[in-house]
């Protein structure tokens, strides 16, 4: 996420002014040094900074993970940078969209993907993982077609970002449609095999379709990738299933 802040606050062509310039330099500390970019926005806050202060700030806490208040800050920096009528404001409510999905707020991120999306302004990579952000917050909140409608807009505009495609195929599988599982795990494996997420959901894929084999395979190989992680633990214990049959 903070790579994705970073990108939609670039500087435009041309020399940087002066408010470009302290950000560089807040964004440098939120990243090295969150609690001291927090403190440097806060003094450029008080020293008349705008909307990207609340940006900065938004870094810093999202170093820290502590999502709930990167949510908070970047919905401010949206709003501010609305009232300036500022083309990045949806861009910061995008962000703080991705920040109350960690946060674990679905309902604060769809609303927040909601005003990002509404302006209709975003493009490209940024307009693709909107739109994967915003079918995550619809499968927590249990809207399968609606997140099926969203990734279908990911795929097109993130189709380099692995996650879109498992995200589709497992949604695919959680909907029947074990064919489409199959064709997005695949991109998935294509483009992240190193992924124990990936490995795992294939894994489960696999096991839909009566691929013995398969499954076994994804399976193990997510294990070895994450072996100490929740991933690893549930590869496990669906590989156990062979260990019975033997």
């Amino acid at each position: 996420m903070l790579a994705q802040t970073a990108a939609s606050a670039a500087p435009v062509a041309g020399p940087p002014s002066p408010d470009q310039k302290r950000w560089e330099n807040c964004v440098e500390l939120a990243i090295a040094d969150p609690a001291r970019g927090i403190a440097e926005a806060d003094r450029w806050k008080l020293a008349g900074g705008n909307f990207l202060t609340h940006q900065c700030r938004g870094m810093a806490y999202a170093a820290q993970r502590r999502w709930t208040s990167a949510g908070d800050a970047f919905e401010t920096a949206a709003r501010e940078a609305e009232v300036a009528r500022d083309a990045r404001a949806p861009n910061y409510w995008a962000q703080a969209g991705n920040a109350w999905l960690a946060a674990g707020d679905a309902g604060k991120a769809r609303a927040a993907l909601d005003a990002a999306l509404a302006t209709g302004t975003l493009t490209g990579l940024e307009l693709g993982e909107a739109h994967l952000d915003r079918a995550r917050a619809l499968v927590a909140a249990g809207n399968l077609a609606g997140a099926r409608a969203d990734l279908d807009q990911a795929l097109v505009h993130a189709a380099a970002d692995p996650m879109a495609w498992l995200l589709s195929a497992n949604l695919a599988r959680r909907m029947g449609d074990i064919p489409l599982a199959k064709t997005h795990i695949a991109r998935a494996l294509e483009r992240a095999a190193d992924d124990a997420s990936v490995q795992l959901e294939a894994g489960n894929i696999a096991a839909v379709a009566r691929d013995a084999a398969g499954a076994k395979a994804g399976w193990t190989r997510a294990a070895q990738l994450a072996p100490d992680s929740p991933i690893g633990r549930s590869a496990r214990a669906a590989l156990e299933q062979f260990a019975a049959q033997e």
